[in-house]
Protein backbone atom coordinates (compact mmCIF):
# COMPACT_ATOMS: atom_id res chain seq x y z
CA UNK A 1 0.00 0.00 0.00
CA UNK A 2 0.89 3.22 -0.52
CA UNK A 3 0.00 6.82 0.84
CA UNK A 4 -1.73 8.69 -1.72
CA UNK A 5 -3.92 12.30 -1.55
CA UNK A 6 -7.62 12.17 -1.90
CA UNK A 7 -9.52 15.39 -2.69
CA UNK A 8 -12.19 15.33 -0.27
CA UNK A 9 -13.28 18.91 -0.89
CA UNK A 10 -13.43 22.37 -2.95
CA UNK A 11 -14.35 25.46 -3.27
CA UNK A 12 -14.39 28.72 -5.01
CA UNK A 13 -15.29 32.15 -4.58
CA UNK A 14 -16.12 35.04 -7.26
CA UNK A 15 -15.66 38.70 -6.59
CA UNK A 16 -19.56 39.85 -7.22
CA UNK A 17 -18.33 42.62 -10.19
CA UNK A 18 -19.19 41.52 -13.36
CA UNK A 19 -17.38 42.62 -16.71
CA UNK A 20 -18.79 41.79 -20.01
CA UNK A 21 -16.96 42.53 -23.39
CA UNK A 22 -19.68 45.27 -23.64
CA UNK A 23 -18.51 46.85 -20.82
CA UNK A 24 -14.72 47.01 -21.78
CA UNK A 25 -16.00 48.50 -25.25
CA UNK A 26 -17.74 51.36 -23.10
CA UNK A 27 -14.93 52.10 -21.08
CA UNK A 28 -13.22 53.01 -23.65
CA UNK A 29 -11.06 49.68 -24.76
CA UNK A 30 -10.58 49.29 -28.58
CA UNK A 31 -12.32 46.02 -28.84
CA UNK A 32 -16.05 44.57 -29.57
CA UNK A 33 -17.79 42.21 -27.77
CA UNK A 34 -17.26 40.05 -31.07
CA UNK A 35 -13.50 40.55 -31.54
CA UNK A 36 -13.32 39.10 -27.97
CA UNK A 37 -15.19 36.23 -28.39
CA UNK A 38 -13.96 34.90 -31.93
CA UNK A 39 -10.23 35.02 -30.41
CA UNK A 40 -10.47 34.05 -27.24
CA UNK A 41 -14.34 32.62 -26.48
CA UNK A 42 -14.59 35.14 -23.16
CA UNK A 43 -17.49 37.29 -22.70
CA UNK A 44 -17.00 38.13 -19.41
CA UNK A 45 -14.96 37.98 -16.44
CA UNK A 46 -15.52 39.29 -12.43
CA UNK A 47 -13.13 42.20 -11.04
CA UNK A 48 -12.39 42.28 -7.56
CA UNK A 49 -14.13 45.04 -5.51
CA UNK A 50 -11.71 48.33 -4.15
CA UNK A 51 -10.11 46.78 -1.43
CA UNK A 52 -11.02 43.48 -1.77
CA UNK A 53 -7.78 41.67 -1.56
CA UNK A 54 -6.14 38.24 -2.85
CA UNK A 55 -6.38 37.16 0.51
CA UNK A 56 -9.80 38.14 1.25
CA UNK A 57 -10.73 35.73 -2.41
CA UNK A 58 -8.48 33.32 -0.89
CA UNK A 59 -10.29 33.04 2.29
CA UNK A 60 -13.64 32.95 0.85
CA UNK A 61 -12.62 29.92 -1.29
CA UNK A 62 -10.61 27.66 1.20
CA UNK A 63 -13.62 28.08 3.79
CA UNK A 64 -16.01 26.85 1.44
CA UNK A 65 -13.80 23.77 0.67
CA UNK A 66 -13.16 22.97 3.98
CA UNK A 67 -16.66 23.76 4.73
CA UNK A 68 -17.23 20.84 1.60
CA UNK A 69 -14.49 18.31 3.26
CA UNK A 70 -16.95 18.51 6.83
CA UNK A 71 -13.25 20.43 8.28
CA UNK A 72 -12.11 23.37 9.85
CA UNK A 73 -8.82 25.25 10.14
CA UNK A 74 -7.57 23.35 12.95
CA UNK A 75 -7.74 20.14 10.86
CA UNK A 76 -5.19 21.45 8.48
CA UNK A 77 -1.35 20.61 8.80
CA UNK A 78 -0.39 22.98 5.89
CA UNK A 79 -1.65 25.41 3.37
CA UNK A 80 -0.11 25.89 -0.44
CA UNK A 81 -1.50 28.83 -2.16
CA UNK A 82 -0.65 29.89 -5.92
CA UNK A 83 -0.70 33.21 -7.18
CA UNK A 84 1.32 35.85 -8.96
CA UNK A 85 -0.91 39.00 -7.10
CA UNK A 86 -0.05 38.66 -3.60
CA UNK A 87 -1.46 40.88 -0.86
CA UNK A 88 2.44 42.16 -0.22
CA UNK A 89 5.76 41.39 -1.64
CA UNK A 90 6.17 39.46 1.93
CA UNK A 91 4.96 37.84 3.89
CA UNK A 92 3.35 35.21 1.98
CA UNK A 93 -0.68 35.44 1.67
CA UNK A 94 -0.88 31.73 2.62
CA UNK A 95 0.17 32.62 6.32
CA UNK A 96 -2.79 35.64 6.15
CA UNK A 97 -5.09 32.63 4.90
CA UNK A 98 -3.68 30.78 7.81
CA UNK A 99 -4.29 33.32 10.46
CA UNK A 100 -8.19 34.10 9.40
CA UNK A 101 -8.44 30.44 9.52
CA UNK A 102 -7.47 30.01 13.21
CA UNK A 103 -4.57 27.40 11.89
CA UNK A 104 -2.04 27.66 14.59
CA UNK A 105 0.14 24.68 13.94
CA UNK A 106 1.79 23.49 10.46
CA UNK A 107 2.70 25.98 8.11
CA UNK A 108 2.10 28.14 4.99
CA UNK A 109 3.59 29.18 1.69
CA UNK A 110 3.14 30.51 -1.52
CA UNK A 111 3.91 28.79 -4.64
CA UNK A 112 4.73 31.33 -8.21
CA UNK A 113 4.50 30.06 -11.33
CA UNK A 114 1.27 31.97 -12.62
CA UNK A 115 -1.12 30.06 -14.93
CA UNK A 116 0.23 26.92 -13.97
CA UNK A 117 0.09 27.70 -10.31
CA UNK A 118 -1.99 25.55 -8.90
CA UNK A 119 -1.23 22.04 -10.92
CA UNK A 120 2.42 23.66 -9.30
CA UNK A 121 1.13 23.96 -5.53
CA UNK A 122 -1.17 20.74 -6.57
CA UNK A 123 2.61 18.57 -6.84
CA UNK A 124 4.21 20.06 -3.57
CA UNK A 125 1.38 19.63 -1.58
CA UNK A 126 1.17 16.02 -2.97
CA UNK A 127 5.01 15.67 -2.35
CA UNK A 128 4.30 16.54 1.66
CA UNK A 129 1.66 13.83 1.83
CA UNK A 130 3.55 11.19 0.11
CA UNK A 131 6.10 12.20 2.41
CA UNK A 132 4.10 11.91 5.55
CA UNK A 133 5.39 15.43 6.25
CA UNK A 134 1.51 16.43 6.13
CA UNK A 135 -1.73 14.87 6.53
CA UNK A 136 -4.24 17.23 5.22
CA UNK A 137 -3.13 20.11 2.89
CA UNK A 138 -5.27 22.99 1.68
CA UNK A 139 -4.34 24.02 -1.99
CA UNK A 140 -5.66 27.41 -2.71
CA UNK A 141 -5.25 29.31 -6.09
CA UNK A 142 -5.89 33.06 -6.07
CA UNK A 143 -5.17 36.02 -7.93
CA UNK A 144 -6.64 39.50 -8.25
CA UNK A 145 -5.02 40.62 -12.12
CA UNK A 146 -7.19 42.94 -12.55
CA UNK A 147 -4.35 44.98 -10.45
CA UNK A 148 -1.60 44.32 -12.65
CA UNK A 149 -3.31 44.99 -16.02
CA UNK A 150 -2.76 48.07 -18.28
CA UNK A 151 -6.41 48.77 -19.00
CA UNK A 152 -5.67 50.75 -22.46
CA UNK A 153 -3.77 47.44 -23.65
CA UNK A 154 -6.49 45.42 -25.51
CA UNK A 155 -4.71 42.83 -25.94
CA UNK A 156 -4.35 41.42 -22.38
CA UNK A 157 -6.76 43.55 -20.55
CA UNK A 158 -9.55 41.93 -22.25
CA UNK A 159 -8.05 38.22 -21.42
CA UNK A 160 -7.67 38.34 -17.38
CA UNK A 161 -10.77 38.11 -14.45
CA UNK A 162 -10.45 37.42 -10.67
CA UNK A 163 -11.15 34.68 -8.81
CA UNK A 164 -9.95 31.41 -6.03
CA UNK A 165 -10.89 28.55 -5.79
CA UNK A 166 -9.25 25.77 -3.11
CA UNK A 167 -8.73 21.84 -2.41
CA UNK A 168 -8.51 20.08 0.32
CA UNK A 169 -6.23 16.79 0.31
CA UNK A 170 -5.83 14.55 3.15
CA UNK A 171 -3.96 11.38 3.29
CA UNK A 172 -5.32 7.81 2.01
CA UNK A 173 -4.05 4.58 1.37
CA UNK A 174 -3.97 2.97 -2.04
CA UNK A 175 -2.12 -0.04 -4.39
CA UNK A 176 -0.27 2.44 -6.44
CA UNK A 177 -1.88 1.99 -9.51
CA UNK A 178 -4.39 3.94 -11.90
CA UNK A 179 -7.69 2.89 -9.76
CA UNK A 180 -6.25 4.38 -6.89
CA UNK A 181 -8.56 7.21 -5.77
CA UNK A 182 -6.41 10.65 -5.33
CA UNK A 183 -3.77 12.22 -6.83
CA UNK A 184 -2.17 9.94 -9.43
CA UNK A 185 0.66 11.66 -10.50
CA UNK A 186 1.79 14.99 -11.71
CA UNK A 187 4.44 16.26 -13.88
CA UNK A 188 5.84 19.50 -14.18
CA UNK A 189 8.22 21.51 -16.89
CA UNK A 190 9.29 25.58 -17.29
CA UNK A 191 11.78 26.52 -19.47
CA UNK A 192 13.36 30.23 -18.89
CA UNK A 193 14.06 30.92 -22.73
CA UNK A 194 11.12 31.96 -22.80
CA UNK A 195 10.87 34.66 -20.05
CA UNK A 196 9.57 37.52 -21.98
CA UNK A 197 6.82 35.84 -23.54
CA UNK A 198 4.71 36.34 -20.67
CA UNK A 199 5.56 39.15 -17.89
CA UNK A 200 5.00 41.81 -15.74
CA UNK A 201 7.18 44.88 -16.39
CA UNK A 202 8.00 45.60 -13.04
CA UNK A 203 8.97 44.28 -9.75
CA UNK A 204 10.40 45.10 -6.26
CA UNK A 205 14.23 44.67 -7.68
CA UNK A 206 13.78 45.91 -11.02
CA UNK A 207 11.54 48.64 -11.01
CA UNK A 208 10.22 49.44 -7.67
CA UNK A 209 6.89 48.90 -9.04
CA UNK A 210 4.35 46.15 -9.57
CA UNK A 211 3.89 46.72 -13.09
CA UNK A 212 1.88 45.69 -15.82
CA UNK A 213 1.38 42.25 -18.14
CA UNK A 214 2.70 42.25 -21.06
CA UNK A 215 2.18 38.98 -23.60
CA UNK A 216 3.20 38.35 -27.10
CA UNK A 217 -0.19 36.24 -27.60
CA UNK A 218 0.70 34.21 -31.17
CA UNK A 219 3.77 32.65 -29.50
CA UNK A 220 2.21 31.99 -26.28
CA UNK A 221 -0.37 30.33 -28.22
CA UNK A 222 1.92 28.13 -30.26
CA UNK A 223 3.64 26.97 -27.04
CA UNK A 224 0.80 26.33 -25.63
CA UNK A 225 -0.53 23.75 -27.62
CA UNK A 226 2.70 21.66 -28.14
CA UNK A 227 3.51 21.90 -24.41
CA UNK A 228 0.29 21.17 -23.45
CA UNK A 229 -0.47 18.22 -25.85
CA UNK A 230 3.25 16.42 -24.53
CA UNK A 231 2.38 17.12 -20.70
CA UNK A 232 -0.73 15.39 -21.04
CA UNK A 233 0.75 12.59 -23.09
CA UNK A 234 3.47 11.89 -20.21
CA UNK A 235 0.54 12.30 -17.66
CA UNK A 236 -0.88 8.92 -19.58
CA UNK A 237 2.03 7.54 -20.16
CA UNK A 238 2.79 7.62 -16.96
CA UNK A 239 -0.21 5.48 -15.61
CA UNK A 240 -0.56 3.12 -18.26
CA UNK A 241 -3.91 4.99 -19.90
CA UNK A 242 -5.52 5.56 -22.93
CA UNK A 243 -7.16 8.92 -23.69
CA UNK A 244 -10.59 6.90 -23.58
CA UNK A 245 -10.08 6.71 -19.85
CA UNK A 246 -10.34 10.24 -19.11
CA UNK A 247 -13.77 11.04 -17.63
CA UNK A 248 -13.31 14.89 -17.32
CA UNK A 249 -10.68 17.30 -18.59
CA UNK A 250 -10.21 20.31 -16.38
CA UNK A 251 -8.06 22.45 -18.25
CA UNK A 252 -6.69 25.94 -17.38
CA UNK A 253 -9.11 28.43 -18.78
CA UNK A 254 -7.27 30.75 -21.05
CA UNK A 255 -8.15 30.51 -24.18
CA UNK A 256 -11.13 28.45 -26.39
CA UNK A 257 -9.43 27.64 -28.95
CA UNK A 258 -6.69 26.47 -26.73
CA UNK A 259 -8.88 24.07 -25.04
CA UNK A 260 -10.77 23.07 -28.34
CA UNK A 261 -7.22 21.94 -29.89
CA UNK A 262 -6.30 19.67 -26.52
CA UNK A 263 -9.97 18.17 -25.90
CA UNK A 264 -9.39 17.12 -30.39
CA UNK A 265 -6.21 15.72 -29.34
CA UNK A 266 -7.77 13.63 -26.73
CA UNK A 267 -10.56 12.96 -28.61
CA UNK A 268 -12.72 13.95 -26.16
CA UNK A 269 -15.96 15.32 -26.43
CA UNK A 270 -16.75 18.91 -25.56
CA UNK A 271 -19.48 17.35 -22.81
CA UNK A 272 -16.67 15.99 -20.76
CA UNK A 273 -14.55 19.22 -21.01
CA UNK A 274 -15.16 21.70 -18.33
CA UNK A 275 -15.55 25.25 -19.69
CA UNK A 276 -15.79 28.24 -17.27
CA UNK A 277 -13.42 30.56 -19.29
CA UNK A 278 -16.32 32.32 -21.10
CA UNK A 279 -17.70 33.54 -17.91
CA UNK A 280 -14.77 33.55 -15.65
CA UNK A 281 -11.73 34.71 -18.15
CA UNK A 282 -8.10 33.64 -17.55
CA UNK A 283 -8.10 33.89 -13.58
CA UNK A 284 -4.72 32.36 -13.83
CA UNK A 285 -3.75 30.45 -10.75
CA UNK A 286 -7.85 30.10 -9.72
CA UNK A 287 -8.66 28.71 -13.13
CA UNK A 288 -8.42 25.10 -12.33
CA UNK A 289 -9.87 25.15 -9.26
CA UNK A 290 -12.61 27.10 -10.13
CA UNK A 291 -13.78 25.05 -13.03
CA UNK A 292 -12.93 22.04 -10.56
CA UNK A 293 -15.27 23.41 -7.79
CA UNK A 294 -18.46 23.92 -10.55
CA UNK A 295 -17.83 20.64 -12.07
CA UNK A 296 -17.87 18.86 -8.72
CA UNK A 297 -20.82 20.77 -7.08
CA UNK A 298 -23.40 20.98 -10.27
CA UNK A 299 -23.07 17.21 -10.29
CA UNK A 300 -20.76 16.66 -13.16
CA UNK A 301 -17.09 14.95 -11.37
CA UNK A 302 -18.23 12.15 -9.27
CA UNK A 303 -16.53 9.58 -7.30
CA UNK A 304 -14.51 7.55 -9.34
CA UNK A 305 -13.87 9.78 -12.08
CA UNK A 306 -10.44 10.40 -13.51
CA UNK A 307 -10.16 13.86 -14.15
CA UNK A 308 -6.97 15.10 -16.29
CA UNK A 309 -5.79 19.11 -14.95
CA UNK A 310 -3.52 20.72 -17.13
CA UNK A 311 -2.30 24.59 -17.56
CA UNK A 312 0.63 27.06 -18.85
CA UNK A 313 1.88 30.10 -17.73
CA UNK A 314 4.52 32.79 -17.52
CA UNK A 315 8.40 31.62 -17.32
CA UNK A 316 7.45 29.28 -19.13
CA UNK A 317 5.90 27.06 -16.66
CA UNK A 318 3.41 24.15 -17.36
CA UNK A 319 2.19 20.99 -16.09
CA UNK A 320 -0.49 18.50 -15.71
CA UNK A 321 -1.80 16.27 -12.93
CA UNK A 322 -4.13 13.25 -12.93
CA UNK A 323 -6.73 12.54 -10.21
CA UNK A 324 -8.92 9.84 -9.33
CA UNK A 325 -11.76 11.33 -7.95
Amino acid sequence: MIRRSRIVGCGSYLPANVVTNQDLADRGVETSDEWIVQRTGIRSRHVAAEGELTSDLALAAARAALDHAGLDGAAIDCIVLATTTPDNTFPSTATKVQAALGMTRGFAMDVQAVCAGFVYALSVADSFIKSGQANRVLVIGAETFSRILDWKDRTTCVLFGDGAGAVVLEAGEGKGDAADRGVLSTHLHSDGRFYDLLYVDGGPSATQTTGHVRMHGQEIFRHAVSKLSSVVEEALVANGLEPSAIDWLVPHQANQRIIDGIARKLKLPTEKVVLTVDRHGNTSAASIPLALAEAVHDGRIKRGDLVLMEAIGGGLTWGSALARW
